[in-house]
């Protein structure tokens, strides 16, 4: 049965896993010190790079294994926000996105689905947590589906109890404001084993895998 996954998911020492706002100058708000530490280069397998395998670097690298589509919220595709202008928007990614599968963007708003030569599609739908992931399922086609956040998306699919593996990244750094990944869902590592793994970077990768469900 697929799964569905959270990876490379970074959260600060005092619990923020994005920054306030997001601009076209600051893709990811006031939270650049949460990424400091990542190299995306592995995202499709440490074999992109040559050596050495890291702990940080293998983690990093589930990101793709075995997934077939993607779940994102519509802050994590771009800063616009109400009615979609007409400005040709794709993503930030140019015109090679990294997800190579259907990602499905929540959004109140409809456009038309944008598809790129490898193998990438971005499609934008009005749609509860459950009925996204309906759709996703369909599109990864045996495979897992992947919540790519932000930090909101991924607490309504938590709220929901629709996550079956959650990859969190502690960063030893103190924001001090921004969007909170774990604020209301007081009680959900209940749900969940959790092992943690430290790296010699600082960073504390923590694995949540959910219980079987009664």
């Amino acid at each position: 049965m697929a799964k569905v996954r959270v990876h490379n998911l970074f959260v600060s020492s005092d619990g923020y896993a994005a920054g306030d706002y997001v601009t076209l100058e600051k893709p990811i708000g006031d939270a650049v010190a949460l990424f400091s530490r990542f190299d995306g280069r592995v995202i499709h397998g440490v074999d992109t790079v040559v050596d050495p395998v890291t702990v940080d670097r293998a983690m990093f690298s589930m990101w793709g294994q075995g997934i077939g589509a993607e779940i994102m919220g519509r802050r994590k595709f771009g800063p616009q926000s109400g009615p979609w202008p007409d400005d040709g928007w794709q993503g930030w990614w140019g015109d090679e996105p990294p997800f190579l599968t259907p990602v499905f963007i929540l959004t109140h708003y409809p456009r038309e689905s944008i598809q790129f030569e490898n193998g990438t599609s971005f499609h934008f739908v009005d749609a509860a947590p459950g009925q996204a992931l309906s759709m996703a399922i369909q599109a990864a086609d045996g495979l897992d589906v992947r919540i790519g956040g932000g930090p909101a998306t991924v607490r309504e699919f938590l709220e929901a109890d629709l996550i079956d593996f959650l990859h969190v990244v502690i960063v030893p750094v103190v924001l001090g404001t921004g969007v909170r990944l774990w604020e209301g869902l007081s009680g959900a590592e209940q749900r969940f084993t959790v092992e943690s793994i430290g790296s010699v970077s600082g960073l504390t990768h923590q694995l949540w895998n959910r219980k079987p469900r009664e």
